[in-house]
């Protein structure tokens, strides 16, 4: 998501088949028990009890996608989570937080139903991973699989909008050895479900480096560099750096850009695009993207994971391959340079921050005045926090009636809309690209 605070670390996402062993500590007292209360041993967590934490993260999440679907929490029938008691069930303080996101939620639906948009019907299952026991505490990592119909209110939108999603599941013990639900956690790097309401976390803005010598290189197949941080140390220099075009060819350019942000107010103005001036591949883009977008293509590195950075600005680089951008080779942290395969990638292809840097510097891309502009092949960027660096890239594969509709990684989404999109996070930052 981030400009990147990018590692080697290189994880696949994966939907887990089984459970792992249980760890089973010893015998734990919790220290705000009063004297004298019966305190059953560290309890074991067999298969019945693993099948009731899936049962109990499928009724969770199954709750808020429902939010999104029915009428307000008055018309929805009784949460799924109400029937959960004794020895799984979830605690005082979930509970509250659960309550409190589906009311957000019903706000959110309200919200999207002013910009046309409503779903028909929506579909969650949860698959349970890894579960490790320590004492009284149990942590499960499970996998959400979310798919939202769209009611044609337009006529012409997708079909449908999905994600999947890992989140790690905190189960504690009480003094009788029953499990409670105490906390949800994002399994991975950012949170970006159309179904969670927490606003993702950010990193403090990064400062620009000096561009280095335009010397270029066999960039793909040379040794890889450090991966870049997410806060890049020195100031961009003045001096006039190589840049290029979309066919490869050198210019020069003397600043490192900052994109102007774009409007959110529907509908944006008339800027229809041309999609055949540049020769570039559109429907190309799209349809890599559609494909992978939970399928991870094994020719690329993966950097969805905790810690990895986030996936998305390779993504979209990916995809904008596909249709036809051009690698420019060079050094990888040169912001000028853009290439990317299983070996290496310049920062530009996989960080968000440069990846803007280089989009503007090439000319391969020209700053659009609202979202509602874009189109297919174009790409969103988000800053949550408006400090300055942005934080997330989308690329759109679809457009109705005026309504771009988003593919991205981390979360791994499909077709999303670009009012979702703001009506979950109405106070960030947008940056539109016509690509």
């Amino acid at each position: 998501m981030k400009s990147r605070r990018i590692s080697r670390t290189r994880r696949r996402a994966t939907i887990f088949g089984a459970a792992t062993a249980s760890v089973i500590a010893g015998v734990a007292m919790l220290p705000n028990w009063s004297a004298g209360a019966a305190v059953t041993d560290d309890p074991t967590v067999d298969a019945k009890t693993k099948a009731t934490f899936q049962r109990l993260a499928d009724a969770v999440f199954t709750d808020r996608t429902e939010a999104l679907v029915g009428g307000g929490r008055k018309d929805r029938n009784k949460p799924r989570t109400d029937g959960f008691s004794g020895d799984v069930r979830l605690s005082s303080g979930t509970a509250r937080s659960q309550d409190a996101a589906l009311s957000k939620l019903d706000r959110r639906r309200g919200e999207l139903a002013k910009l046309g948009e409503k779903y028909s019907k929506g579909s969650t299952t949860v698959t349970l991973g890894a579960t490790n026991v320590k004492g009284r505490k149990a942590k499960a990592v499970v996998t959400e699989t979310t798919t939202l119909t769209y009611q044609k209110v337009r006529g012409s939108e997708p079909g449908t909008t999905g994600f999947q999603a890992r989140h790690e599941l905190t189960f504690t013990a009480d003094r009788r050895g029953d499990w409670q639900l105490t906390g949800i956690t994002p399994a991975d790097e950012d949170n970006l479900a159309v179904n969670q309401t927490a606003t993702p976390e950010s990193v403090p803005a990064p400062t620009p480096s000096a561009v280095p010598s335009a010397a270029p290189s066999a960039a793909p197949s040379a040794a890889p560099s450090a991966a870049p941080s997410a806060a890049p140390s020195a100031a961009p220099s003045a001096a006039p750096s190589a840049s290029a075009s979309a066919s490869g060819s050198v210019k020069v350019s003397t600043t490192t850009p900052a994109a102007p942000k774009a409007a959110t107010a529907f509908p944006g103005p008339a800027n229809p695009k041309d999609f055949t001036a540049s020769g570039l591949d559109y429907k190309a883009m799209a349809d890599y993207a559609k494909r992978y977008w939970s399928d991870y293509n094994p020719a690329y590195p993966n950097f969805n994971g905790a810690g990895a950075g986030g996936d998305c600005t390779n993504f979209v680089s990916q995809a904008l391959k596909e249709g036809g951008w051009k690698h420019v080779p060079g050094y990888v942290y040169d912001y000028t340079r853009w290439f990317g395969n299983a070996e290496i990638q310049s920062h530009s292809f996989i960080g968000v921050n440069e990846w803007s840097w280089f989009a503007q510097n090439s000319k391969r891309t020209t700053s659009l005045a609202n979202v509602y502009q874009m189109d297919v092949g174009d790409v969103l960027q988000v800053d949550f926090d408006k400090d300055g660096s942005k934080d997330h890239t989308m690329i759109v594969t679809s457009r109705s009636k005026g309504v771009p509709y988003l593919t991205y990684h981390s979360t791994n989404t499909y077709s999303r809309s670009v009012s979702s999109i703001i009506a979950s996070y109405p106070n960030a930052s947008y940056y539109a690209y016509r690509t």
